[in-house]
């Protein structure tokens, strides 16, 4: 059932939908995962038009997030959370087309990017692009740190690139380096700065498993320099201390992304030894 609060982005995704059902379509599957978007999913689909198919990959949303797809007229597929790395993965696997846009739930293509998109010369397989990604806390862009000119591979032909099997900061291995597409992605990702902290540790154990699987140790004497370094790349060398307090918040995310994860494998192999 369709909460009343919903009701009206429905209605505006359904006019949208058929609003667009007679432009000229690019042979460019849209994938997205997603699992309780419902607060953005229109507004991510809504700006991917030009695209042939768009298909929601589905991982248990509780919220309206596959009634809003399916009325902005995207296709919806299931299945359980394998990681972020082998779901984006899986999602290519089940799109119609081999040109392949993967877009987060919660990024938007602006309108260059969306015109940019009309342009391409798809008669290669082996090219690929990136595209310019732009970060907002809330309602604030993020212009400065390790956010700045940060630029994703997102838009590529399934036939020579691939989304890497790995559970938490994925991305597409390609065998051509990719070229950059105009315009930009809008990345609502972090409702305000407690957020950016709590995905921070949320992501923490999922990246201990990847440093664990690869073999990696790190001395407890190393953690302090790595987090220093982390916070003066973000705060000072790329001038973080420009976004205020969202830039100082920004900063100590990336000290936890950088020491988090080495403490919690400490922490296992002292266990282990213990044991």
């Amino acid at each position: 059932m369709i909460s009343q609060s919903s009701s009206g982005d429905v209605a505006a995704a359904t006019e949208s939908a058929a609003h667009h059902s007679g432009s000229r379509r690019l042979p460019i599957s849209a994938v997205i995962i997603a699992r309780d978007a419902a607060s953005r999913i229109g507004e991510v689909l809504g700006a991917l038009n030009m695209c042939d198919e768009r298909l929601v990959l589905d991982s248990g949303s509780t919220d309206d997030t596959v009634a809003l797809a399916r009325a902005a007229g995207a296709r919806v597929e299931h299945q359980p959370f394998l990681g972020y790395g082998p779901q984006k993965q899986r999602a290519v696997e089940l799109a119609t087309h081999d040109w392949i846009l993967s877009l987060d739930a919660d990024e938007v293509l602006d309108d260059h990017a969306q015109a940019a998109c009309e342009h391409l010369d798809l008669s290669n397989p082996a090219a690929c692009w990136a595209i310019r990604r732009r970060t907002f806390v809330g309602r604030r862009e993020v212009c400065h740190g390790v956010w700045r000119d940060e630029r994703v591979l997102r838009l590529f032909n399934r036939t020579t690139a691939a989304f890497k099997a790995i559970a938490v900061h994925e991305e597409v291995q390609s065998q051509q380096p990719p070229r950059l597409l105009a315009g930009s992605i809008l990345h609502y990702s972090f409702a305000d700065c407690r957020d950016v902290l709590s995905r921070s540790l949320r992501y923490a154990p999922l990246k201990a498993n990847v440093l664990r699987s690869k073999g990696e140790r790190s001395g407890a004497w190393m953690l302090p320099l790595r987090g220093l370094a982390a916070f003066v790349k973000s705060y000072v060398l790329r001038s973080g201390w420009r976004d205020g307090g969202v830039g100082f918040v920004v900063a100590l995310g990336r000290v936890i992304d950088s020491t988090l994860p080495r403490a919690l494998l400490l922490a296992d192999e002292s266990h282990d030894d213990d044991a």
